[in-house]
């Protein structure tokens, strides 16, 4: 597949949100989905399921496949084996997350998380009930850094760890995570890592699974990923969360029966597909990733408190004013909390470079 160019009518046509509900002319850089089509291996196993027709109850003598790829893929690109029968199968990260919140907090105990952070999921920790503990993500001339010591005397129960980092792009290294798994330790912190970006880190970089720094932060850990980002595969549905936390397993185990739902056969197909199958074109989509956010790097130019992500396909930096192209605002990546990031915007690179030109123009035109 090229990268080189989108089919912005199918875009448009379609359902998907990202350029859907926007006026004709006006460019989606916003929500975090990528503008290209189909890995060509998902596309295949799609097609596979259709033809075959086989749409009844699913039935997996050899086990859940979801479950094996997750856990051949962590170990094989993540150097990480998940505990046998730790992993469960979700729709998708929010959902992850309002279980764990509502399993492992009461209402008006702290979460703690970065901020910025992903905006559904300050919504989310506040519509149970919970206060969102902000640890700030500062601009340093030395890339976005943080001190997770303001969540101490917080009453916080819970962390939720988005790594790698939304919006900023930073790859936490195994220093930072480790002093986080100590500060978790110390406060006595159920953590729950949202890993999804960590397939789009770019060289440079390594992307450490929480849960794999030592067997006590691995028992106190939630790991929830998908394949959904870094596959673009969004809509089909489908992520797995680790449960190393023993009473949160027991909780669930105890849950009614199908009281949390399941992901559809086509979209644990895809996910099996794309893990299993995907990682030539994942090559070839980060070589396309890295040229976009280095022409996004050249034209921010210094002194707007930005840096280069070190994974994902979104930058985050001082607002641009434009016009004919829609952006993430900023102010909705702290909303709720005392920070402030309203001077600032995310823009998603994930497009054929020409139109990403075009979005750094009518970016520079007030």
């Amino acid at each position: 597949m090229s990268f080189d160019r989108i089919d912005e009518t199918r875009l448009r046509s379609g359902s998907g949100v990202k350029w859907g509900s926007l006026a004709q002319g006006t460019i989606g850089a916003w929500v975090a989905d990528m503008d290209f089509g189909l890995p060509p291996a998902v596309k295949a196993r799609l097609w596979q399921e259709v033809e075959r027709e086989d749409f009844g109850y699913p039935h997996w003598p050899a086990g859940d496949p979801v479950v094996t790829a997750f856990e051949q893929r962590m170990h094989t690109r993540f150097g990480w084996t998940p505990t046998s029968g730790h992993t469960r199968v979700f729709s998708d990260l929010i959902q992850v997350l309002q279980v764990v919140v509502e399993h492992t907090t009461a209402p008006g105990d702290g979460v703690a998380l970065h901020v910025p952070t992903y905006p559904p999921f300050l919504a989310s920790i506040l519509r149970a009930g919970r206060r969102v503990v902000p640890i700030p993500m500062e601009h340093t001339a030395d890339g976005w850094r943080f001190d997770a010591e303001v969540v101490r005397d917080q009453g916080c129960e819970l962390l939720v760890l988005v790594n790698p980092q939304n919006p900023t792009g930073r790859v936490f290294t195994r220093t930072e995570l480790t002093g986080l798994a100590e500060l978790a330790e110390e406060l006595d912190l159920v953590v729950l890592s949202d890993e999804i970006h960590a397939d789009l880190t770019y060289p440079g970089h390594r992307h450490v699974p929480f849960a794999s720094l030592s067997q006590e932060t691995a028992r106190r850990t939630v790991t929830a990923t998908s394949a959904t980002k870094a596959f673009n595969i969004a809509a089909l549905r489908c992520a797995v969360a680790h449960i190393g936390v023993p009473a949160l397993r027991k909780a669930l185990d105890a849950a009614p029966l199908d009281y949390f739902g399941q992901p559809n056969t086509l979209g644990r197909a895809a996910t099996v597909a794309a893990w299993q199958d995907g990682d030539s074109w994942l090559t070839e989509l980060l070589l396309t990733l890295r040229r976009n956010r280095d022409a996004v790097t050249r034209w921010i130019g210094p002194g707007r408190s930005y840096h280069a992500p070190e994974a994902t396909y979104l930058a985050w930096f001082e607002g641009a004013a434009g016009a004919g192209v829609k952006l993430s605002e900023g102010w909705e990546f702290s909303a709720g909390t005392d920070v402030d990031t309203s001077a600032f915007v995310r823009v998603n690179f994930a497009t054929s470079p020409d139109t990403l030109a075009e979005v750094l123009r009518r970016l520079e035109t007030p």
